[in-house]
């Protein structure tokens, strides 16, 4: 696979988990996955363990906060890709922030909505 290839890569999609799953979601899912397309259960099967490896890599990306972060701002918005609803469901923390209703996880822009706080009083 190339390195556009790479880009596109949903990871959601990946772990089959929702695009606002939580730390816990995430987990569970990568462990039933991991089990399910572990390459000992399927000897010698090359796309087996390229699916292993594609569910690693989304595990390690969307289980770090920081780096789920970066793959959400600059992850993939091809808009023909997803459904409506699976689109706004994508992007609902960026389209919530765009539009000042805030977000889900403030602890994410800690720093940034302490310092709106403080300019607002």
């Amino acid at each position: 696979m190339g390195a556009a290839d790479e880009r596109q890569k949903d990871y959601y999609k990946v772990l089959e988990i929702d695009y606002d799953a939580t730390d816990e979601k995430i987990r569970l899912s990568y462990l039933r996955l991991a089990l399910k397309w572990h390459p000992d259960k399927h000897k010698g099967d090359k796309g087996v363990t390229a699916k292993f490896q594609e569910i690693n890599e989304a595990y390690r990306v969307l289980s770090d906060p920081s780096k789920r972060l970066d793959y959400d701002i600059a992850g993939n918005y091809d808009i023909e890709r997803y459904t409506l609803s699976e689109y706004l469901s994508r992007f609902k923390g960026m389209i919530l922030t765009c539009n000042g209703l805030g977000i889900g996880d403030a602890s994410l822009w800690g720093q940034q909505l302490s310092e709106k706080a403080d300019f607002a009083d």
